[in-house]
């Protein structure tokens, strides 16, 4: 079992949440700052990485803050909100108040792969690892 003051830090040391970070930022500065757009990047890699990254940071907040701790994982019912959530408001709601925003089929493949990576790769209780 790891010590206390290294196990709440385990989303942020996992992989599999903290390589979909630095991707999602590194692109969000080549898009913003360097106004560099690769097309099927600029269109898709936001949304495979958006679903680990947010859902990763909910899980280690509730791992700080939930009587479990370290052994909290949400409910496969809690991640697949999660996605119908993220689907709902990107590309359904959004895109009817802003230009911004387009629905695109292929968001929600996206969602819902990062869904499943979330799920099996940082969505981990201490007791798995």
């Amino acid at each position: 079992m790891a010590h206390s003051h290294d196990a709440g830090m385990m989303v942020f040391k996992n992989p599999f949440f903290y390589i979909p970070c630095i991707v999602f930022w590194t692109n969000q500065y080549f898009e913003k700052v360097m106004q560099v757009f690769v097309p099927l990047v600029h269109a898709y890699l936001d949304d495979l990485m958006a679903v680990p990254v947010v859902l990763g940071i909910t899980l280690q907040v509730f791992k700080w803050i939930h009587p479990q701790k370290n052994t909290f994982v949400f409910t496969k019912f809690q991640v697949a909100l999660g996605l119908v959530y993220f689907s709902v408001l990107f590309e359904f709601v959004l895109p009817k108040w802003s230009n911004t925003y387009t629905s695109d089929i292929w968001d929600l493949v996206c969602y819902a792969i990062g869904a499943l990576i979330f799920y099996n790769f940082i969505n981990v209780s201490e007791e798995k690892i």
